[in-house]
């Protein structure tokens, strides 16, 4: 037996995920050997899915600032992961993006975790635009934090398409330990998913369908291995889910060609926009099927379309594009799934950072055996 089969065998690969959200990261996690045993979440949807997801994990349903670490998780785990809310440090964000947001403060929550439980890791995820909030201290002064519990941290904005994802999704991570590695982050991969990739072979749907359960659409082509690892098995396709949109916006999207947006759409048929140069170029948008995906982070609101039929994304289709299997069902009102999938951090990218981390943790035991 190897010296890592040793250290495999003796190493638990235990975790805890807060402001854990529908189970992106857990999700990812979990396929990267790692067992979730407790949850933390205040958004009663979003726990839902969590738990119906990862039925073995304990879920708490509550406002982590009223939470004792010690009474819901065990101390020294392996490793602590979670994104406080990010909508305060989102550069899209401009009324709430500010040092006043209660928000902004939350990830000392995040670091009085760290310091209760002392995990052998920690993952912090979180927008882009934290590296630039309060002019970049923000960052510094989480890492300094972490530095003065004894944590050597290192952090990237990562891109999702780069990891199998076939969305344009940038997160900014920050991974630490206490057990003196030099954290290096998974490289890129040289291959891109396109959204027809992920789409190909799901089902037809219309504007404003809901329908849970069709059998899937055009066969899988033999070099798809997206969506093969996607349908995970299954014969039929779940949360076929789609908003419905008013006429006069259907007869908008009537004009927009893959990868165009709202500028394509005749003018006489944009009369209730005052001004049409302060539309986000962002809504309006169909997607390129030759092409991975823009953030879809609320794809109901910019009213992201499909490729080719004039509607909206459905569930399943928003589900693909950020990796999560068709197996993994989301609990909750249509919009309350909607903003659990574009608040989510996409599972296939979590997996290869936590692959990593496991890596690099049984190097360093490799090497102590």
């Amino acid at each position: 037996m190897s010296k890592i089969d040793v250290v495999n065998q003796q190493q638990d690969f235990l975790a805890v995920d807060i402001f854990s959200g529908a189970g992106g990261l857990s999700l990812g996690a979990e396929m990267a050997g790692i067992k979730v045993l407790v949850a933390v979440e205040k958004d009663k949807s979003s726990a839902l899915t969590f738990k119906k997801n990862h039925p073995h994990s304990k879920v708490i349903i509550d406002d982590i600032r009223k939470i004792d670490p010690l009474k819901v998780a065990p101390k020294d785990p392996f490793i602590l992961f979670g994104g406080p809310p990010c909508q305060g440090f989102s550069s899209s964000n401009t009324k709430s993006r500010n040092l006043d947001n209660p928000n902004n403060h939350l990830f000392h929550e995040f670091v009085r975790f760290v310091r209760v439980l002392e995990p052998k890791w920690f993952l912090f995820e979180n927008v882009e635009g934290i590296t630039t909030f309060d002019k970049g201290n923000t960052v510094v002064q989480i890492k300094e934090l972490f530095e003065e519990l004894g944590y050597s941290t290192n952090e990237k904005v990562l891109c999702a398409a780069d990891y199998g994802v076939p969305q344009n999704r940038n997160r900014f991570i920050m991974v630490g330990n206490r057990i003196g590695i030099d954290f290096v982050f998974p490289k890129p991969f040289e291959q891109k998913i396109t959204v027809g990739d992920a789409f190909e072979d799901l089902p037809s749907l219309s504007n404003g369908d809901l329908k849970d359960k069709l059998p899937y659409g055009a066969p899988i082509s033999k070099g798809n291995q997206y969506a093969k690892l996607m349908r995970s098995g299954l014969k039929k396709c779940r949360q076929n889910l789609v908003s419905r949109n008013k006429e006069y916006v259907i007869e908008r999207y009537k004009y927009i060609k893959p990868g165009q947006n709202w500028q394509a759409i005749p003018e006489e048929l944009m009369q209730n926009y005052k001004d049409r140069n302060n539309c986000h170029s962002g809504i309006y948008r169909r997607l390129d099927p030759t092409k991975t995906s823009v953030v879809i982070s609320n794809y109901r609101k910019n009213m992201l379309i499909h490729p080719f039929e004039d509607r909206g994304l459905s569930v399943r289709e928003a589900a693909r594009l950020q990796s999560f299997p068709d197996n993994f069902c989301f609990e909750g009102t249509l919009i309350e799934i909607q903003q659990q999938i574009g608040n989510a951090v996409p599972p296939l990218l979590a997996k290869e950072i936590f692959k990593k981390i496991i890596e690099c943790n049984t190097e360093y035991g490799s090497r102590r055996v």
